[in-house]
């Protein structure tokens, strides 16, 4: 599935995504810059969500509750070197709680995601747009 958005219309998409997905696990990709963490904010919004979502670049996690008292986990790797420092913070225990996990810079830990999960390929549009190209 493809996407083109804008800003105008990210609400819209994240509720298109969230549809869309057969799982709780998705992986981000894109250069810096390409809106990462603005759309995984929406989506964590549109699940319930109710403080803002930021980036955890330096934590590498960040844990949210949704108001059903669901858990939302918001990874960003960027700053890892390897992939056992992943490892040490429990990755593998994150991701198969069942709970909804957006990861930032999926490809510095590959080996330690799981096989079902949803890839998101962003680029940039003349236009300044966004094409998302999704994969179950």
């Amino acid at each position: 599935m493809e996407i083109e958005y804008s800003l105008n219309n990210l609400t819209d998409t994240a509720k298109k995504i969230l549809s869309f997905s057969k799982h709780k696990t998705f992986l981000f990709y894109g250069e810096m810059g390409m809106g990462k963490t603005t759309l995984i904010k929406e989506l964590s919004k549109q699940l319930g969500v109710e403080e803002e979502a930021n980036s955890p670049t330096f934590s590498l996690v960040n844990e949210y509750k949704t108001k059903d008292n669901n858990t939302v986990y918001h990874f960003d790797f960027y700053r890892i070197n390897h992939e056992e420092e992943a490892y040490d913070i429990g990755l593998e225990e994150y991701l198969f709680s069942n709970a909804w996990s957006f990861i930032e810079w999926p490809s510095i830990v590959q080996n330690l995601l799981p096989l079902e999960c949803v890839k998101l390929h962003i680029t940039k549009n003349n236009d300044n747009s966004r094409t998302i190209k999704l994969k179950n």
